[in-house]
């Protein structure tokens, strides 16, 4: 069952799902991430692009993900760029790795990048339905990034509300490491981007789903198959 993660900036892959995909990994699953605005060209404190995209590729090998696919849409401006443009791209994307599951942005985060990624991750989910032979996706699940899904202001639209938890188990530590490969992207606390914020998060969704960590996810959709699997 091969797992795609779509994400608009480097460094989300890891925040959202980076303990799950890196458990998913290590069980042979093929799980691979598709990075819009790979070179984040409007982020504060961002390394060299060839820096940045040497972090990416280490941060990927870490969690046991395979070469990530890079994109070069403009950050923190997606919204200039035609939907089809996106939904075509992640499309691409899907075909080549033959993914099964999406992961993805919520599309309540406060980030406008995280909302196009979303929107245009929704639109390729169907796919199947235009290309003949193709089967169609087993799930699509929506992911928490810190310091964005948290930011969701009340009145914009639906919040995150998780409805499907991952046990990440010795997998937290990865995910930490994975997110220190990333330089200049790891805050002092009380920063929501910070060790012990993402280490606090964890245990929450654990205790609030009755496991030691977690991951949270909300589902947009599931099929019968992926639940039994």
């Amino acid at each position: 069952m091969p797992v795609l993660i779509v994400v608009a900036h480097p460094d989300d892959e890891v925040f959202g799902c980076g303990a799950t995909a890196a458990a998913l990994a290590a069980q042979g699953i093929s799980v691979r991430s598709c990075i819009l605005s790979s070179v984040a060209e409007a982020r504060q404190h961002r390394p060299e692009i060839s820096d940045l995209l040497a972090d990416t590729k280490e941060a990927n090998r870490i969690l046991g993900l395979g070469e990530p696919i890079l994109g070069q849409f403009p950050n923190i401006a997606f919204n200039t760029v035609s939907n089809l443009t996106l939904v075509q791209f992640v499309e691409a994307a899907i075909l080549e790795t033959k993914a099964d599951v999406l992961f993805t942005h919520h599309p309540s985060d406060l980030n406008n990048d995280h909302l196009h990624t979303s929107l245009a991750c929704q639109c390729a989910a169907r796919l199947f339905q235009r290309r003949p032979g193709l089967a169609p996706l087993k799930a699509l699940y929506y992911m928490e990034v810190l310091s964005s899904t948290d930011w969701s202001f009340p009145g914009a639209s639906e919040p995150f509300r998780p409805d499907t938890f991952f046990e990440i188990g010795g997998y937290l530590e990865r995910k930490l490491q994975a997110l220190a490969a990333y330089r200049g992207v790891l805050r002092d606390f009380p920063h929501p981007r910070s060790n012990e914020i993402v280490r606090s998060l964890a245990a929450f969704r654990g205790g609030q789903s009755g496991m030691q960590h977690a991951e949270a996810f909300q589902t947009g959709f599931r099929s019968l198959n992926a639940v039994i699997a």
